[in-house]
């Protein structure tokens, strides 16, 4: 007999070349062992020889079952439940199963629907971190058997990552570095796993002497970390446990932009391990959630449930800290070494900074900005700066203006290179955000006693040199208070040099650039010689800060005051006030600044005096 077109060939043909009914047929094919064997192979070398092949769609039908599993995740752009879903579908697939895939986009309100919907596609389901709250959830299950949960706990079959273990794995590791104040940065408010690990804090924190957490909402993504870094700076914290990795690598992102070294100023621990957290910069202490391995224990109990095969079920793989670059000990406050006398101020070495202490402690920080983003123009700075009673009278890296780092010497335009940090002005655009940042570096510093002189070198944008500068920095008690003296010589021994600022581009008022001091953001009252601020003359300024007064002075050739006082509070004499400077081959710029440093408010009258005394 002639063959017809296998797309044209039936179950009724397969019947009646093998002389059986269509009943039978359908029974062979469908494995059922009620037929006997010499019809079984009758049938099968009758669709063997007319090229049959049965319809997936009429064999679900006929058995009623898809051989597909849904699986609800709330957010597929998370890698980790891509890594579940990778697990789900390698285990499903050797079984002859399928997995359809719906997304509930983190809506609580959405995913029951989703779930039953899904359900009536499939023979099974598996939802992953539901979101739903708990009477919601008890209500669905009874709907879409059978059913399993991953990182849920239900009435029924569920494979659950102890997350509260896992957060206290990092916190037990974190203190044991040193850390006592320990921000956490929460995940959704839905979400079962980050109420675990919220309860797993309180405990922490009842049984670890002197724990402090700050609880901190956040979110789940890459956003929402980044978006964290000011609550975080905020907080005053010396470690932070993220809500998950992508959490995490946001608030690197973000820390290292705003110049936070990571992990010497902030260690960062994130959850999961995702499988870019070693690539993360510097790479991610993390808890390694056994991801992949999670999909295929559900997809085995699932199928359990299905097959109802006999064997216990196989337990979660247990929980690993993966640890990285991103932890490390406690920042230590730079301590004199014993000797320090009263009366008496003198500089230390501690590690690879500069310390300038009394027996009062620490009143300066000398730092080489080595760990500056590029594009805030890395140079060494000072920082903190306090009174002798502690008051800090700088800021780093503040939320207004983060290229502005304690008293540095900062200059807007050098041959069009900017030693300022931030955006550059432009002529017809405003303040842009250019590729021209340069950097100062240390070349060596010597110290005594009471003086730091550091060897620097600027550089521009492409690394070429462009001045060379000798710093002297030098401390001592005066007036119930201390001084510090500022003194910068720079060389033009690369050729000329032009200095702008924004003021000689165009921008009046904008004249800063020269030694700059920022201040904290606080209310503060200003006085100076001649009851001006943005561009006076005038021989000193005073800042009275609460309980806190700072008195700059030019001893010298006084040049024209930049000062903010209601944006943000900072001054210092400009070099480019509204014309360029500029330097021949060879030829030296002597700068200055002299600052008082009180512990009490001052009225106008008493920093006259006070000025007069330096």
């Amino acid at each position: 007999m002639g063959r017809t077109p296998k797309d044209s060939i039936t179950i009724a043909d397969v019947a009646r070349v093998a002389e059986v009914s269509r009943a039978t047929v359908s029974r062979v094919m469908n494995g059922r062992l009620s037929v006997a064997p010499e019809i079984v192979a009758r049938v099968r070398a009758a669709a063997e020889r007319l090229n049959y092949r049965p319809s997936d769609l009429a064999r679900s039908l006929s058995l009623g079952r898809t051989n597909m599993v849904a699986l609800v995740v709330p957010d597929l752009g998370n890698p980790l439940f891509q890594q579940i879903l990778r697990g789900i579908t390698n285990a499903s697939a050797a079984a002859g199963y399928r997995v359809l895939v719906a997304e509930t986009d983190e809506d609580p309100t959405a995913e029951a629907e989703i779930a039953i919907e899904a359900r009536r596609r499939c023979d099974a389901l598996i939802m992953v971190s539901p979101r739903m709250d708990e009477e919601r959830l008890l209500e669905l299950l009874p709907q879409v058997q059978p059913v399993i949960l991953v990182n849920r706990q239900g009435p029924g079959e569920s494979v659950v990552v102890d997350y509260g273990r896992a957060v206290r794995i990092v916190v037990d590791y974190l203190v044991g570095l040193g850390h006592r104040r320990l921000a956490f940065l929460s995940g959704p408010a839905a979400s079962a796993s980050n109420m675990l690990r919220l309860r797993a804090l309180e405990v922490a924190e009842r049984e670890i002497p002197g724990l402090e957490l700050v609880r901190l909402e956040c979110g789940r993504s890459i956003e929402d970390g980044y978006a964290a870094v000011e609550r975080v700076l905020e907080s005053h914290v010396t470690a932070v446990v993220a809500f998950n990795d992508l959490v995490a690598f946001g608030l690197l992102a973000r820390l290292n932009e705003v110049g936070v070294a990571v992990p010497a100023d902030l260690s960062v621990t994130g959850m999961d391990d995702i499988g870019l957290a070693r690539f993360a910069v510097p790479s991610l202490t993390t808890v390694r959630v056994p991801q992949k391995d999670l999909g295929e224990l559900a997809w085995r109990r699932l199928h359990a449930v299905i097959a109802a095969p006999n064997g216990d079920a196989d337990a979660v793989p247990e929980l690993r800290l993966a640890v990285r670059a991103s932890t490390g000990p406690v920042p230590q406050e730079p301590r004199l070494q014993e000797g320090a006398t009263a009366g008496r101020i003198e500089w230390q070495q501690q590690g690879d900074i500069f310390v300038l202490g009394s027996d009062a402690g620490l009143l300066a920080r000398y730092e080489f900005g080595r760990r500056m983003p590029q594009v805030h123009a890395p140079r060494p700075y000072l920082h903190p700066i306090r009174t002798l009673g502690g008051h800090p009278l700088t800021e780093v890296s503040p939320v207004d203006h983060r290229h502005h780092y304690g008293l540095s010497l900062a200059v807007a335009q050098v041959n069009d290179t900017s030693h300022w940090g931030g955006r550059t002005f432009v002529r017809g655009q405003g303040p842009t955000l250019l590729t021209n940042h340069g950097q100062q570096r240390s070349r060596g510093v010597t110290v005594n006693e009471r003086e730091l002189i550091d060897d620097i070198t600027w550089y521009d944008e492409q690394g070429r040199p462009q001045l060379v500068e000798r710093r002297r920095l030098v401390g001592g008690l005066k007036a119930g208070g201390w001084r510090l003296d500022w003194h910068s010589v720079l060389t033009a021994r690369y050729g000329s040099v032009q200095i702008d600022s924004p003021a000689t581009t165009g921008r009046p008022g904008a004249g800063y650039g020269g030694i700059f001091w920022r201040l904290p953001s606080a209310a503060t009252t200003v006085f100076s010689a001649d009851g001006k601020g943005l561009g006076s003359t005038s021989p000193w300024l005073a800042f009275v800060q609460g309980d806190a007064t700072l008195l700059l002075a030019q001893l010298g050739d006084v040049r024209p005051w930049f000062v903010r006082v209601e944006e943000f509070v900072g001054a210092g004499p400009s070099l480019a006030w509204d014309r360029p400077l500029t330097l021949q081959p060879n030829q030296e710029l002597a700068l200055s600044l002299t600052a008082l440093l009180l512990d009490r408010p001052v009225d106008l009258a008493e920093a006259r005096t006070l000025a007069a005394q330096l």
